[in-house]
């Protein structure tokens, strides 16, 4: 009976720590699937916040890539865009005398450049020629050179054998011809230059009246309807006066030179008439 009651003793703390291991184990998994659920919850939650910082991240550079684009546009792009901002009418004459006068100045800048004299080697040229073969040899040196100085010696070595005062009045009158040659078409710059600021200021004027009729139209003076009016008349007048600006530097420069041509030419007028008078009292 001892035996039997030992032996239920023994079974019963058997069963005792089974299920007091049993209810550990369900503590410990408890414990387990409580971390991993946090874990879980972790996880989502950095997911969800970096899913919600990308597009963040994502808009930043498409902020930058729009910048980037309005920087990259080039100087011709907005003058282009100015250009059609202004209108097509004034800005459309304002061009038409920039390109005009442009025209007329790159012509006159080549004929002056293919004009400037080389005085000294042409005196030095004649001076050689009247030595050794005389008037003749002189006027044949005077239509191989090119320039309005060559020119006027020809015309001075041709009233030579008439005396030196022929000579000079000859210099004097084919002087003044080919002054007029170097300065042919000078005053249509000028006409540009006065003109496309004109122009310009004209613009300005109408599109005034028209903000003011927008004024009067719509009853009310709207901030939009009186800065898009002065805005387009204001691109006008920039405009012409640019065109003037560029046109005036042009002009002076091309007046700088005729005035260079002009005294080389009565320089070497001078230095001619007083080799001929040395030739004849040889």
């Amino acid at each position: 009976m001892k035996r039997a009651l030992s032996i239920l003793a023994i079974l019963g703390l058997v069963a005792f720590g089974n299920t007091n291991l049993k209810a550990q184990e369900s503590e410990t998994m408890a414990a387990d699937s409580t971390e991993m659920a946090a874990d879980t919850s972790a996880v989502d939650s950095a997911a969800a916040a970096a899913a919600t910082e990308t597009p963040v991240e994502e808009a930043a550079p498409a902020v930058e890539a729009t910048e980037e684009v309005a920087e990259d546009q080039t100087f011709h792009q907005i003058l282009k865009e100015k250009f059609i901002e202004g209108g097509a009418g004034f800005m459309g004459i304002v061009l038409i005398a920039l390109i005009l006068g442009l025209a007329i100045c790159i012509e006159r800048i080549i004929y002056l450049n293919m004009a400037t004299p080389n005085a000294k080697k042409l005196l030095n040229d004649i001076e050689a020629a009247l030595a050794s073969g005389g008037i003749e040899a002189a006027k044949e040196v005077c239509r191989n050179t090119r320039g309005p100085v060559a020119s006027i010696f020809y015309q001075g070595l041709e009233r030579s054998p008439e005396g030196i005062d022929l000579v000079e009045k000859s210099i004097v009158s084919y002087g003044s011809v080919q002054m007029g040659l170097l300065e042919r078409n000078i005053s249509w710059i000028s006409l540009f230059i006065a003109l496309a600021p004109m122009l310009g200021f004209m613009g300005t004027v109408i599109g005034m009246i028209g903000a003011f009729d927008a004024i009067e139209a719509a009853g009310d003076i709207s901030p939009s309807l009186v800065a898009g009016g002065i805005k387009v008349a204001l691109l006008t007048t920039v405009f012409g006066l640019i065109v003037a600006m560029i046109l005036q530097i042009f002009y002076n420069y091309i007046i700088a030179k005729v005035d260079s041509i002009v005294n080389s030419m009565e320089d070497a007028s001078i230095s001619l008439v007083d080799l001929l008078v040395k030739h004849d009292n040889k």
